[in-house]
C-alpha cells in the first residue's frame, strides 16, 4: 500500500499500512486525468474477436448441417420396421399408428416404446378393436375349416393378402403346406392382436389403460381380456411363433409389466399440466412478489449489513462456545456414572451404533477439545481482522447506495438472461436435428430363424446389411450368395429397419455445438459483468454521487460492445476449454467404469479436482479482470494481470471481503425462498383462514407442485437480483482499493470514496483553505 505520506494524516490514520510488494508491482499512481472509465480508448484483443466471429459463423454452418439433415420427427413419432415414420412419410401418412406383431418381446425390457423392440412393427390407420388370436385360425385349419381372414388382413405386413397367398398354389403360403402356420412364423401376420388404445402413438391393450387410470370397471376390464383370449383359444394356451406358451392370465400380467409404467407416466403428466393451468397466475404472482421482496432487501442492505455481519459473527462464536459448554458438561457427567463410560474406544473398536461412541466420555473430550480450538482460532481471526471486516461491511452499504443510485443495474440483467434463453432454445435445436440425422440402420433377418445373424455366422457385418428404401429379394442378394455359406436358401428373409446410427460427422458437429454453448454462455455472462462494472466505477469515480451519468449502464453497455468484444471473448474463451476438458474428462470416467486399474481411476479423479479448481480460479480472476477492462479499456491480458496484482497487494482485504459478501448474500437468497416458499405453502393449504375466505386456493392434485415452482423460480430471481449486488461489491473494493494507492486525501488528490469508509480506514480529505483578500 506504501507508507503515510504527510503529517496530516497521522493523527486520524488508525490503520497500520503495508508496504507495496514489489513481486505484485508498484502501487497506482496518481493520474489527475483519471475521473473513472476512460472514453478515449480503442478495440482490445482484435484477433480473439475475429476468431470468435469465425465460431459463429461455423455454429451457422453446424446448423445448416443439421436443419438438412436432421428430423426430430423421428425421435418423437414411431417408426416401423422399415424405417418409416408413422403419419409423415409417403405411403404410410394415414397411418398414424405403430402396430407391434408381438407386445411380449418388448416386456422384457419394459422398451415397448423404442425402436429396439425385437419384433416386427407397422403403421396402421387404427388400433384393433377386439382381441384375437390367429392361432384359433390354425387350429381351424387342421380341421379343415376355412379360416376368416377379414380379422387377420388389416394387421399383416404391408401389400400382403393372406387369403391370396393361402390359395394361391405356387405360394409357400399355399394351405396344403401349411400356409397359416408359416405365415405366423414368418411374421407376415401377428401371432395375436388385443384391444388396444393410441398411447403416445403406439397400440397400447385397452385394460392395461383402464387399470392405470382406476376406472371402475378396471378389474372387470381385464377379467374380459383374459376371457377373450381363453375364448378364442378354445380353452389352450398361447403358444408363440417361438415356443413360448402363456396362459391367459399371465399374459395380461405380462403385458402389465411392459406399458404400466409409461401409463402412470401419461396420468401423473395429465394431472400435473392441470395443475399448472389452474394456478399459473398464483405462481406468476408469487415470482412477482420474489422480485420485490429481493429488491427491497437490497435497499435496505446499506442499514442492515453491519447488524447483520455483526450477529452473524456473535452467533458463530456463541454457537462454538456452547458447544465447548455442552461437551464439558456431558464429559464430567460421564464421568461420574459408573457404568460402560469406563470402556475406551479402543474396547468399543469399529461400530456402525453412533450411540456406542456417544457414551464414551473419551468422545465428549475429543469434541469438546476440538470445539475449543476452533473458537479460539475464531475469537482471534476476528480480533486481528477487525479492521478489515469494518472495510467489508463498508464496502456492501456502499454497494447497496451504488445499487439503489443506479437503478437500471437491477433490471439489465433481463437482457442477458434473454440472451442465454435463446442460446439455449438455439443450441437444443441444433443438438436435436444433429441427434436426428442419423441414417437407416437396417439388417436382413428370417423370422422363422433366431440363429439368421452375422455373429451366429461368424461374418462380417456388412454382408448383412440392406437398404429399407429398396423392396428386398433374396434372389438379388448377391452378398450373401458370395459367401459359400448354406443353411439361408429355404429362409424367407427381410430387410427390416433396426434403429438410426448417428454418423461421425455429426458427432463431431456435436461437440462444436457443446463447446460453442460453454463459449456463447460465458460471453453473455462477461459482457453482463463488463457492462455493470462500466456502470459501478462511473459512480465510484463521480466525486459528488448526485452527478453520476444519467445512462451509465447504456454508456457502458456501449463501449463494452464497441470496443472490447475481443476481450470477453478472450475470457469466456478460456473458461470454454476448462469446461470442455472437464466434460471429457467425465466422459472418460464413464468409458472406464467397470475397469480394474485403480491408477488411471485415481489420476482421472485428481485432473478432475484440478480443472474444478482452475475452473474456480479463472472464474474469479476473469470477473476482475472485465472489471479493468471496463475502466481502463486495456487488453484482457493486461487487465488480468493488473487486478492479480492489485488484489494480491491487497490479499487480507480481498479475503474477508469475498468472504462477508457471500456470506451476506447467501442469507439473502436463503431468505427470499424461503419467505416466498412458506407464504405459499400457507396459500395453497388454504391455512390461513382470512386469505382463503377472501382468495381461496384452487383443489388441485398436487399442492406442493406450485411450491416448489416458486421456490426454484424465487431462488433464480433472488440469485439474479443478488448477481448484481455482487458485481457492484467486486467493482467498488477494487475501484476503493486504487482510490488508496492513487490518492492520498490531499486538496490535488482527494479521496473518492465515501467518509464512512474514510472514517474506517482512518483518512479524510483535507479541506481547500481560502486565503484572505
Amino acid at each position: 500500500m506504501g507508507k503515510k505520506n504527510g503529517s496530516e494524516n497521522d493523527d486520524e490514520g488508525s490503520e497500520v499500512e503495508f508496504v507495496a510488494d514489489k513481486n505484485y508491482g508498484d502501487p497506482e499512481k496518481y493520474d489527475p486525468s483519471f475521473h473513472g472509465p476512460i472514453d478515449n480508448r480503442s478495440c482490445t484483443d482484435v484477433i480473439c474477436c475475429l476468431l470468435f466471429l469465425a465460431f459463429i459463423v461455423g455454429m451457422f454452418v453446424v446448423g445448416g448441417y443439421a436443419w438438412m439433415n436432421g428430423d426430430p420427427r423421428k425421435l418423437v413419432y414411431p417408426t416401423d420396421y422399415k424405417g418409416q415414420i408413422c403419419g409423415i412419410t409417403p405411403g404410410v401418412e394415414t397411418k398414424k399408428y405403430l402396430f407391434f406383431f408381438d407386445l411380449l418381446k418388448c416386456s422384457s425390457t419394459l422398451s415397448s416404446f423404442q425402436l429396439t423392440c425385437p419384433t416386427k412393427q407397422i403403421c396402421l390407420e387404427t388400433c384393433p378393436t377386439e382381441t384375437y388370436t390367429a392361432l384359433t385360425e390354425v387350429f381351424l385349419n387342421v380341421v379343415n375349416v376355412a379360416p376368416d381372414f377379414s380379422k387377420i388382413k388389416p394387421y399383416c405386413d404391408y401389400g400382403f393378402d393372406p387369403e391370396t397367398e393361402y390359395n394361391d398354389p405356387t405360394s409357400k403360403y399355399h394351405r396344403d403346406a401349411d400356409g397359416l402356420q408359416k405365415m405366423l412364423e414368418d411374421e407376415k401376420c401377428p401371432t395375436y392382436y388385443v384391444e388396444s388404445e393410441p398411447f403416445l402413438d403406439r397400440c397400447v391393450p385397452q385394460f392395461l389403460i383402464d387399470v392405470v387410470e382406476g376406472v371402475l370397471d378396471a378389474a372387470t376390464s381385464k377379467d374380459q381380456f383374459t376371457s377373450n383370449i381363453t375364448d378364442s383359444l378354445n380353452g389352450k394356451n398361447l403358444t408363440l411363433s417361438n415356443g413360448q406358451t402363456f396362459q391367459p392370465e399371465d399374459l395380461a400380467s405380462y403385458l402389465s409389466d411392459a406399458v404400466t409404467i409409461f401409463l402412470n407416466f401419461q396420468k401423473t403428466a395429465a394431472m400435473i399440466l392441470d395443475d399448472f393451468y389452474a394456478v399459473w397466475y398464483s405462481i406468476l404472482l408469487g415470482l412477482c412478489a420474489a422480485m420485490l421482496v429481493s429488491f427491497v432487501y437490497i435497499v435496505l442492505m446499506r442499514f442492515i449489513a453491519g447488524p447483520m455481519v455483526l450477529f452473524g459473527i456473535i452467533g458463530l462464536h456463541a454457537v462454538t462456545a456452547w458447544g465447548c459448554y455442552y461437551c464439558w458438561t456431558r464429559y464430567k457427567e460421564l464421568e461420574d456414572m459408573q457404568t460402560d463410560a469406563e470402556q475406551s474406544l479402543a474396547d468399543i473398536g469399529f461400530t456402525t451404533d453412533l450411540n456406542s461412541y456417544l457414551n464414551l466420555k473419551d468422545t465428549w473430550y475429543a469434541f469438546g477439545i476440538t470445539l475449543a480450538v476452533i473458537f479460539g482460532l475464531l475469537l482471534l481471526i476476528t480480533l486481528c481482522l477487525c479492521k478489515q471486516i469494518r472495510i467489508a461491511i463498508g464496502m456492501i452499504q456502499e454497494a447497496s447506495k451504488a445499487v439503489a443510485s443506479i437503478i437500471s443495474t437491477l433490471f439489465f440483467p433481463v437482457v442477458p438472461f434473454i440472451l442465454q434463453v435463446i442460446l439455449f432454445f438455439v443450441w437444443g435445436s441444433i443438438a436435436l436435428f444433429l441427434a436426428s440425422s442419423g441414417v437407416q440402420d437396417c439388417l436382413k433377418v428370417a423370422p422363422s430363424d433366431s440363429t439368421f445373424t452375422y455373429v451366429d455366422w461368424n461374418v462380417s457385418r456388412v454382408n448383412f446389411e440392406c437398404d429399407c428404401s429398396v423392396n428386398y429379394t433374396k434372389a438379388d442378394d448377391t452378398a450373401l450368395s458370395q459367401l459359400n455359406i448354406s443353411g439361408f436358401e429355404d429362409l424367407d428373409i427381410t430387410c427390416e429397419f433396426q434403429s438410426y446410427e448417428v454418423p461421425d460427422l455429426a458427432l463431431y458437429f456435436q461437440a462444436y455445438n457443446l463447446f460453442g454453448l460453454f463459449w456463447l454462455m460465458y460471453f453473455i455472462i462477461a459482457l453482463c459483468q463488463v457492462t455493470l462494472a462500466g456502470a459501478f466505477a462511473s459512480w465510484y469515480w463521480t466525486f459528488h454521487k448526485k452527478d453520476t451519468p444519467t445512462l451509465a449502464v447504456t454508456a457502458s453497455f456501449w463501449r463494452a460492445i464497441r470496443y472490447h468484444l475481443g476481450s470477453i471473448a478472450f475470457g469466456s474463451l478460456i473458461i470454454a476449454i476448462i469446461k470442455m476438458i472437464r466434460v471429457f474428462l467425465e466422459y472418460l470416467e464413464r468409458k472406464l467404469k467397470g475397469q480394474e486399474n485403480d491408477v488411471v481411476k485415481y489420476l482421472i479423479k485428481c485432473l478432475k479436482c484440478c480443472f474444478w479448481c482452475l475452473e474456480k480460479f479463472m472464474k474469479f480472476l476473469n470477473k476482475n479482470a472485465y472489471i479493468m477492462i471496463a475502466v481502463y479499456g486495456k487488453n484482457f491480458c493486461t487487465s488480468a494481470k493488473k487486478a492479480f496484482f492489485l488484489l494480491m497487494r491487497n490479499f487480507l482485504r480481498v479475503f474477508v471481503v469475498n468472504q462477508l459478501t457471500d456470506f451476506l448474500l447467501f442469507l439473502g437468497v436463503l431468505f427470499v425462498v424461503f419467505l416466498c416458499s412458506v407464504c405459499s405453502f400457507y396459500y395453497f393449504t388454504n391455512s390461513i383462514t382470512v386469505v382463503a375466505e377472501y382468495v381461496p386456493a384452487p383443489e388441485l392434485n398436487y399442492y406442493w407442485l406450485p411450491i416448489i415452482t416458486i421456490g426454484v423460480g424465487s431462488y433464480v430471481i433472488a440469485k439474479g437480483f443478488f448477481s448484481v449486488y455482487d458485481m457492484a461489491v467486486d467493482t467498488l473494493f477494487l475501484c476503493f482499493l486504487e482510490d488508496l494507492e492513487r490518492h492520498d486525501g490531499s486538496a490535488e488528490k482527494p479521496y473518492y470514496m465515501s467518509k464512512n469508509l474514510m472514517k474506517i480506514v482512518g483518512k479524510k480529505n483535507k479541506k481547500i483553505k481560502k486565503t484572505k483578500q
